[in-house]
């Protein structure tokens, strides 16, 4: 009965975790609600002067690359990171623009490819759920031909009945996982929006 519950929960996340993925076939190993953006648009974040002239410059300055790490930590506090920008170009004097611009266009790197990292993970799980639903499903059969099966080998269906349980917790788990996961990338491009907005603030 216990991996007869088990085994359904685990059809019902697979079916929905299909249906999630056949909403935009462009991108059929996404398994969030959220709608896939691979990148963040430079125009959605930034308004201000333009970054051309920066690009990676920003990784020859030692006290902006620490910076930039500090305030991509998803550790660090959003207030506290909003803080620190203000108190770094405080001091910036005649290069606050040049200081702003290269902290700015550190972060986007920075923040953009923390992001396709969380989000190229979310779909290699995403694969590997798919997988385990299928073997599952597999086993799940193979489950029912053992206990209709005369005579019943009661040690192979208690030894199956064991692992369909125990794989069917660890999919359980995992989706939950990426269910908290899913809301990383948003948590990400609202930092970055942000502190953007913080540091075109104090460049005015």
């Amino acid at each position: 009965m216990i991996v007869r519950v088990l085994v359904t929960s685990v059809l019902v996340l697979a079916v929905a975790s299909t249906t999630a993925h056949a909403a935009d076939p462009r991108y059929p190993d996404w398994p969030c609600t959220q709608a896939k953006v691979p990148e963040i648009s430079l125009a959605a974040v930034w308004g201000g002067p333009p970054l051309d002239d920066v690009q990676n410059k920003w990784k020859d300055d030692a006290r902006i690359s620490a910076l930039v790490a500090k305030l991509a930590a998803r550790k660090t506090p959003l207030d506290e990171a909003e803080k620190l920008v203000k108190e770094f170009l405080a001091g910036s004097a005649a290069d606050k623009t040049a200081n702003a611009k290269l902290l700015f266009a550190g972060l986007f790197d920075t923040l953009n490819a923390q992001r396709s990292q969380v989000m190229n993970g979310l779909e290699r799980v995403s694969r590997k759920q798919r997988d385990a639903a299928d073997k599952i499903r597999e086993e799940a059969i193979q489950l029912q031909a053992l206990q209709g099966a005369t005579p019943r080998d009661e040690a192979k269906v208690q030894a199956l009945s064991n692992e369909l349980i125990w794989k069917t917790r660890i999919f359980e788990d995992r989706h939950k996982v990426v269910r908290f996961v899913c809301e990383v990338p948003t948590s990400i491009d609202q930092r970055l929006f942000a502190l953007g907005r913080v540091i075109q603030q104090e460049m005015e």
